[in-house]
């Protein structure tokens, strides 16, 4: 069968903000979604991040400082079990669906960092693969169609409900079920195996930086630059 008519297991973070090299994880979901009808199987995380949740964040996905404070579990341990689920659902081959990997994966390396827990590349037999990304995926297969591409918007075209969007649960379910319904709309992506999907989003990301660098640079930043690894982005530090 085709990876779309598999299981797959969506992952996905909210946090206190939008840089992956100072901000922290708030909340996390590994979710493992069949298709048999069978209900999702969440893991779920609430973490105290260590710092203060600003509002805007706190707007965004509902969880405040003082929640967090009160009910969140410590960073590090919840880190490493978070690491340990996505390490032990790569290493047995099924596909990860992550929107916007980039992001998420990334916080997540920069986490193990900060707390000096093993990152998950480094626990990984390959590479961090197979990766399902429904934003680079379809940017990749409908270039040209307007208007937003967030989780809400393609949720929306796709036909996938989403019914509490900024909940970890609930989007990492929605990013499974919208990267399937991709697999079986677009043959293109649908027909390859999870690792080859894997590696046309890697060139796809690359190409698609490369792209809004080029735009950037035109119309507004002379000197923009959009990082082009996907889905981990390099540790600099």
């Amino acid at each position: 069968m085709s990876w779309h008519q598999e299981r797959l297991v969506g992952f996905d973070l909210e946090t206190t903000g939008t840089d992956v090299e100072t901000d922290r994880i708030v909340t996390a979901a590994v979710v493992t979604v069949d298709t048999d009808g069978r209900q999702p199987e969440p893991r779920t995380w609430l973490l105290d991040p260590g710092v203060a949740i600003p509002r805007q964040a706190s707007a965004i996905h509902g969880i405040s400082t003082e929640h967090a404070r009160e009910h969140g579990a410590q960073a590090a341990p919840a880190i490493e079990e978070i690491t340990s689920a996505l390490a032990e659902t790569l290493n047995s081959g099924i596909p990860l669906v992550v929107m916007n990997a980039r992001y998420d994966l990334s916080l997540l390396d920069r986490e193990c960092r900060r707390y000096g827990i093993e990152p998950l590349a480094r626990r990984l037999r390959g590479e961090t693969s197979p990766v399902i990304d429904p934003l680079v995926l379809d940017k990749h297969v409908d270039r040209y169609r307007k208007g937003s591409r967030n989780l809400r918007a393609l949720c929306e075209y796709y036909g996938v409900p989403l019914d509490n969007a900024h909940n970890a649960v609930a989007d990492a379910v929605a990013a499974a079920r919208a990267a399937r319904t991709m697999g079986v709309k677009h043959a293109v992506i649908g027909a390859l195996a999870p690792t080859d999907v894997h590696n046309l989003q890697v060139r796809a990301a690359a190409e698609q930086a490369a792209s809004l660098q080029q735009y950037l640079r035109r119309t507004s930043d002379p000197k923009a630059t959009v990082e082009p690894a996907w889905p981990v982005i390099p540790y600099a530090g």
